[in-house]
């Protein structure tokens, strides 16, 4: 029975389909048995694979439905994970993948404004755990600015919220750009070495 990994957020622009394409790629070339949903109407995740055209390490599916916590069930029978690419401003898809998971990531770049926008999330992730008290949350600070610390406010608005921050940090590197435009991975391309074990780090804190 897979695992499964929801990434969101109500606020856009902040890297979700880029780090699960490239968490997703990780684990299967690990020779884990990998499935991507892509629940965003806009499809970045299969343009990805589109890209790609061959050579597949994994399965995307598109599945932009507020039904998804009934239709993974049957899908968790074949894969080792499976990780869902969620849509921003959409409450209903959202609500329906937290509530099919085992652990859900709100990626945030480190600005005050998207540890506010967050806000609504939460809300999101506490109303189902009524329903499924077993899922967990993480924050996943994304697309940091390299050579820059992450403000005092924004680690201060953080701890307000009853959900962990992973101490693995992802920045905003060309590579991630590269790798979405390319159809590869940033482990694939084998330009930047940092961006690979950000990567890295974040996975063995998943596992």
């Amino acid at each position: 029975m897979a695992k499964i990994i929801g990434i969101g957020n109500q606020k856009g622009g902040v890297g979700k389909t880029t780090l699960a394409i490239n968490l997703a790629g990780y684990f299967a070339s690990r020779k884990k048995r990998i499935l991507v949903i892509d629940a965003d109407k806009q499809g970045s995740a299969l343009d990805w694979q589109a890209v790609r055209q061959e050579n597949n390490m994994f399965n995307v599916l598109g599945l932009p439905k507020d039904s998804i916590h009934k239709e993974v069930k049957s899908l968790a029978l074949n894969y080792d994970y499976i990780f869902i690419d969620a849509p921003a401003n959409s409450a209903n898809i959202l609500r329906s993948i937290i509530l099919a998971t085992d652990l859900f990531l709100i990626p945030i770049t480190p600005s005050s404004l998207d540890v506010w926008s967050a806000e609504e999330v939460v809300k999101l992730l506490n109303e189902a755990k009524i329903y499924n008290e077993k899922i967990k949350s993480r924050f996943v600070i994304n697309r940091k600015i390299v050579n820059t610390t992450i403000g005092k406010e924004v680690l201060k608005l953080l701890k307000n919220f009853d959900i962990p921050v992973c101490k693995s940090i992802v920045s905003q590197r060309i590579s991630f750009a590269e790798s979405m435009s390319s159809g590869m991975l940033v482990e694939e391309l084998n330009t930047d070495k940092t961006a690979t074990e950000e990567i890295k780090n974040l996975v063995k804190e998943i596992e």
